[in-house]
């Protein structure tokens, strides 16, 4: 039999052919793919997690610096240690801190918190590394979503994380204050200042992290 390849029906039944078979490779393709996709994604949060802690990823595994995952709820008391469960919950970081689930992970030198915020243009998160004294941080990296290239997007370069060393979340007086991104410049002496990005500033002020002190009850 042959089909009239100008007819209309011959054209509608054709590009339905090739939609369902195209539709089905893209499935099939994305159905096995997922367990490698998940496997990167999950091994992207332990890089920067290690790297958070000052150490280098190609040479510093995970697991020797991490020996605790756990989830804290607003009082500080762990409500899970279940590794699978901690890492979920950063796929959702702006769900798990409404729900007050908050991730942390227990290092050799310290521990280090997962944070959330609105940048300009989307969200941005990161990690921040704290000293065994839990004032002092050790280490920071962000990352963004679609922030503005040479201006908020600079949050995830290292000389912009590297100012959150040596800064401290608690005054002088050892009041809970966190850490304040200045524009214009944080003075040298300021120890719970950094520099805000020129042209930057709403997406480096989104770094201010007002409810950290919730992190901090686990020994």
């Amino acid at each position: 039999m042959k089909f009239n390849t100008n007819s209309n029906t011959y054209i509608i039944i054709y590009s339905v052919v090739m939609v369902v078979i195209v539709a089905v490779l893209l499935s099939v393709a994305a159905l096995g793919l997922a367990p490698r996709q998940q496997a990167n994604m999950l091994n992207e949060k332990k890089t920067q997690i290690v790297k958070a802690l000052g150490e280098d990823p190609a040479t510093v595994a995970y697991d020797s610096v991490i020996t605790k995952a756990v989830i804290l709820d607003a009082s500080g008391a762990v409500v899970s240690e279940d590794v699978a469960e901690v890492f979920a919950a950063l796929n959702d970081l702006k769900a798990s801190f409404a729900a007050e689930r908050y991730p942390l992970f227990v290092a050799t030198s310290g521990v280090v918190v997962p944070l959330y915020g609105a940048g300009l243009w989307g969200p941005i998160w990161g990690y921040l590394a704290f000293d065994k004294d839990m004032n002092t941080i050790n280490g920071a990296v962000f990352d963004h979503k679609g922030e503005t290239p040479g201006l908020g997007a600079e949050i995830a370069t290292d000389w912009f994380c590297d100012n959150f060393k040596g800064k401290k979340i608690h005054n002088a007086q050892n009041e809970f204050v966190s850490i304040k991104v200045v524009k214009g410049g944080a003075s040298e002496d300021d120890i719970n200042g950094v520099d805000a990005i020129s042209g930057g500033t709403i997406t480096s002020a989104a770094l201010t992290v007002p409810r950290a002190a919730a992190f901090f009850s686990i020994s």
